[in-house]
């Protein structure tokens, strides 16, 4: 218990903990004294004084070790012991962030680990940890599209509702417009002053009510950034496709239509990138983390709390009792 108290103590003049060195000297300086002031006496036996000798002579330097750990109280005090605890404020300007993530059954393809959904699903919710003061919404598309989060600052839901995201929501396709227009449409009302979408997609666009030069425009009206990303390994990729006889895996060809995702990352003032493994779109989104940084500013303010009080009440509890002591029990007499 008490290694416990003092593990969280600092003290706020420690230098004078080296009054510590005093408390040797003075046990010194007591028992050298009282070695001088011995008288010597010749007797013949011992016997008598066995017999006289009482519990004061037992405890008659009890008022001294009082008085030690009197001082040893006052030079604790003297350093002033104190708790200290951090109060962080953090103030700044965070981005808005809307991840369009594309959830077509082509997805399901294994070039990835353990395929390119939950691949994607996995660097997103590393990269919602990476951003902890960033307002950050999910759009999924397929063949349609549909806000799976709005923006929002509760990462925890955020996650959850990534890690809910499967094949098969939505109707099959790959709507590249309807995807980067509702996205656009979940940052039309934020008054941040960076607008930023994360588009990921295997596939060319095949479907949707938005063409996606008109989503790029939507994109370019608002000031939004967006960041495109192609995902799948070059040629062939397994992808498990539903047969009569269930699901069997089958070879498909990779088709990303790299110029269009180009295109709408050049002109948003974005960049394109391609991921052909886990590792490669890992580190994707570690370069748009580090692109898009947040100014936030962090504040600590130190506090202390003042533990030397209890030191001085029993340096003063310590003092009373050995001047009662000594001026009753243990008073010597001329």
């Amino acid at each position: 218990m008490v290694f416990e108290y003092f593990r969280n103590i600092t003290f706020g003049q420690p230098w004078l903990l080296l009054l510590f060195l005093l408390i040797p000297v003075l046990i010194y300086w007591k028992f050298n004294k009282g070695k001088k002031q011995v008288a010597a006496i010749g007797i013949s036996t011992t016997k008598g004084l066995r017999a006289s000798r009482s519990w004061k002579n037992s405890f008659q330097q009890f008022p001294f070790i009082l008085r030690i750990l009197a001082l040893a109280c006052i030079i604790f005090a003297l350093a002033r012991p104190q708790t200290k605890f951090d109060e962080t404020q953090t103030e700044g300007e965070g981005i808005d962030i809307i991840l369009a993530i594309d959830v077509s059954g082509s997805m399901t393809a294994q070039d990835f680990t353990p395929n390119r959904m939950e691949a994607a699903k996995k660097v997103a919710e590393e990269f919602v940890d990476n951003r902890p003061s960033d307002r950050i919404g999910v759009v999924i598309f397929a063949g349609e599209s549909f806000t799976q989060c709005p923006l929002t600052t509760d990462h925890y839901v955020l996650k959850t509702q990534i890690a809910n995201i499967r094949n098969g929501l939505l109707e099959d396709g790959t709507a590249i417009g309807s995807g980067l227009a509702t996205s656009v449409d979940r940052l039309r009302n934020s008054k941040s002053k960076s607008k930023v979408v994360i588009l990921l997609t295997d596939g060319m666009n095949n479907g949707g009510l938005i063409d996606p030069s008109t989503a790029l425009e939507i994109a370019k009206t608002f000031h939004v950034k967006v960041y495109t990303i192609g995902v799948g390994t070059d040629g062939y990729a397994p992808t498990p496709v539903s047969t009569p006889l269930g699901i069997v895996m089958q070879n498909q060809k990779v088709s990303i239509d790299e110029k269009l995702l180009q295109n709408i990352a050049t002109q948003t003032g974005g960049k394109y990138f391609r991921a052909t493994d886990n590792k490669s779109l890992e580190e994707i989104y570690n370069e748009i983390d580090k692109m898009e940084k947040s100014k936030v500013e962090i504040t600590t303010f130190h506090h202390y709390s003042e533990k030397f009080y209890p030191f001085i009440f029993a340096a003063m509890a310590l003092l009373f009792v050995e001047i009662i002591l000594r001026y009753t029990l243990f008073k010597k007499f001329p």
